[in-house]
């Protein structure tokens, strides 16, 4: 028999879907994550209008309390999936996702639209959840990280696109619209899964839901350094870059009076991530995960003090294109570190997947959050906070890498859950 290490692929599951499709299939699941946010930047403003909103901040809950649902629902989900299947999973999660939708839709008030945004991001933790337990249930090592890091590409276009369709949707119809639209990708998302993708975890290898295993299992992946290593490095990455995406409509319109040009600059910057992704994709195998991570951190931290010298020199706000030139290059090394931290946070993890996603995405979300919140309660006319923010936490994810790395070679390259 192959070794999964070497082969790329688990002994739990075989692929049925050729590669192709499995990554558009996956992509367009997790997308309704990137479809749920995005979408809503152009609108944030006028929704806060709409339901009266006391400031600029209180709107920018309406992305950053998403991520604060999602870290709940993972928790949820993580064990759901391990103990149901992936596919229930996916359905419930789906279902609930609806719910909190049509919530929003209704909205009087920035509190229902708030709770709704909190039902709607536990419900699309379902089928993230899933997703990257199906990922880890079919691939392993450097063949996930690539797999990841294809899907990651075709999942870039949903940040590039979704601006300009809210836009869209704004421009012909009214922003209760735009929720109209999370209901018809749902739908066409769980269409597509049911028809053409089987169960990755039979029957034979889950395990009812229990607290005493649930502890156990929790025990193990809180207590890896490798896992939580990784994990902590998520979050203090994607917390400076969520400090980033829920002001970007703040700052572009506000700062740089952009108009409705805003969508197309989030676009591209968005496609730099997606070059990452891309490159990734095709330079993880010969290079591997390790490398191109400590390639990628120091691209961050160099890309954060020109930065920081730039908002120094311009007292706070640079011109606009050169925010954006120097925002490009470092999002490129940005867009390298999403896929290969998540990729060696869960290689370790083995029938845990579900679970360990689940403490993976819920932890590094309970990183991020108050991490974006505390750089954006200090923007008020100037770049500053998100400067400092990157170089703070870039660095800090520079150390949490260092001490997963430490515990990686201490323990061996090949210390799996596994079996």
């Amino acid at each position: 028999m192959a070794n999964p290490v070497t082969s790329g692929t688990t002994t739990k599951a075989t692929p049925t879907l050729n590669l192709y499709e499995f990554v558009a299939l996956m992509a367009m699941m997790t997308s309704l994550v990137a479809l749920s946010i995005d979408s809503m930047l152009p609108a944030l403003s006028q929704i806060g209008q709409a339901l009266q909103a006391k400031d600029d901040h209180e709107a920018h809950l309406i992305v950053s309390i998403f991520f604060a649902g999602m870290a709940f629902g993972q928790l949820f989900f993580g064990p759901y999936s391990d103990a149901r299947g992936r596919r229930e999973t996916i359905l419930v999660g789906l279902c609930v996702f609806g719910v909190g939708t049509l919530v929003c839709m209704q909205a009087q008030d920035m509190n229902t639209m708030l709770a709704g945004r909190l039902i709607q991001a536990f419900g699309v933790s379902g089928p993230r959840i899933a997703a990257m337990a199906i990922i880890r249930d079919l691939y392993v090592g450097d063949a996930m990280a690539r797999v990841m890091s294809f899907i990651m590409m075709v999942f870039i276009l949903v940040p590039m696109l979704a601006p300009v369709v809210g836009q869209a949707v704004l421009y012909f119809f009214s922003w209760q619209h735009i929720f109209t639209l999370f209901l018809v990708v749902a739908f066409i998302a769980g269409s597509w899964f049911f028809s053409r993708q089987p169960e990755t975890l039979p029957a034979t290898r889950r395990a009812a839901f229990s607290w005493r295993q649930f502890w156990r299992s929790s025990g193990f992946i809180l207590t890896h350094m490798s896992v939580m290593g990784y994990t902590l490095a998520m979050g203090c990455i994607f917390g400076a870059f969520l400090a980033y995406l829920s002001a970007s409509q703040t700052i572009f319109q506000e700062f740089y009076h952009t108009g409705e040009l805003f969508p197309y600059i989030f676009a591209t910057l968005a496609f730099s991530i997606g070059l990452a992704s891309f490159f990734n994709g095709t330079m993880v195998v010969k290079l591997g995960m390790t490398r191109l991570i400590r390639v990628a951190l120091i691209g961050v931290i160099v890309f954060a003090l020109v930065f920081n010298a730039i908002l120094w020199f311009y007292k706070g706000l640079p011109p606009l294109a050169v925010t954006i030139s120097v925002m490009f290059c470092g999002f490129f090394f940005v867009g390298i570190l999403f896929g290969n931290l998540n990729a060696m946070a869960m290689e370790p993890l083995g029938d845990m997947a579900g679970l360990g996603a689940a403490i993976i995405g819920s932890l590094s979300s309970m990183i991020a959050v108050p991490v974006a919140l505390f750089i954006d309660s200090f923007l008020t006319s100037t770049l500053t906070p998100i400067g400092i923010g990157f170089l703070v936490f870039f660095v800090l994810a520079a150390v949490a890498v260092k001490t997963g790395e430490r515990s990686r070679q201490a323990h061996g390259d090949s210390l799996t859950a596994e079996g």
